[in-house]
């Protein structure tokens, strides 16, 4: 029997050479709120993207992420880049499956710090921080159609394993396809 994964161990910080990724905080909310504001236009595929314009939204989401990371439930980041203390993203782990080992992790990258590696960076460190604490596989899932995240979990090394047809509702309520990508320890 393979020793259990306990999500309580993790690190409440990690550090790469241009990101820091901090466990969330209520102080991170405006940071938060502000990143997903601006990177509104560039939501089409995600279904909580349009909940950022209202007030206190950040607060509670950043409140309940702090508290599910407490319980062990997930593991959750926001990364700011080290040169300048910017907001970057978050990045999550989550649909966690403790007995065979995997997860799938999420990312939202702030549209502003696009295309400088810094999202790469920190859910590489995020990937690597799943297999330290015992997961043999990191997955990650988009709607077929958003091309952008699908490039970026190739760039994470991760490899295309299949496409789920008519897995879930899309933002708008349709029905739509859903491409898998995992990367496995070692």
């Amino acid at each position: 029997m393979p020793p259990a994964i306990d999500l309580k161990t993790a690190p409440s910080t990690l550090s790469t050479a241009r990101v820091r990724l901090e466990t969330p905080r209520a102080d991170h909310a405006p940071a938060f709120a502000e990143s997903l504001r601006a990177s509104l236009p560039g939501f089409t595929y995600i279904t909580w993207g349009d909940r950022a314009t209202r007030d206190g939204w950040a607060l509670g989401f950043c409140e309940d992420d702090a508290r599910s990371v407490a319980a062990g439930e997930d593991l959750v980041f926001h990364a700011f880049e080290i040169a300048t203390g910017a907001y970057v993203g978050r990045l999550d782990v989550h649909s966690i499956d403790f007995e065979n080992a995997r997860a799938e992790l999420g990312y939202v990258g702030d549209a502003r710090r696009a295309g400088r590696g810094l999202m790469r960076e920190a859910a590489r460190a995020v990937i690597e921080l799943c297999f330290r604490l015992g997961f043999e596989r990191v997955e990650a899932m988009s709607d077929a159609r958003n091309a952008r995240a699908l490039h970026f979990a190739e760039t994470l090394g991760m490899q295309r394993e299949g496409v789920l047809r008519r897995h879930e509702r899309d933002p708008q309520g349709q029905m739509c396809d859903m491409v898998i990508y995992a990367v496995l320890k070692g």
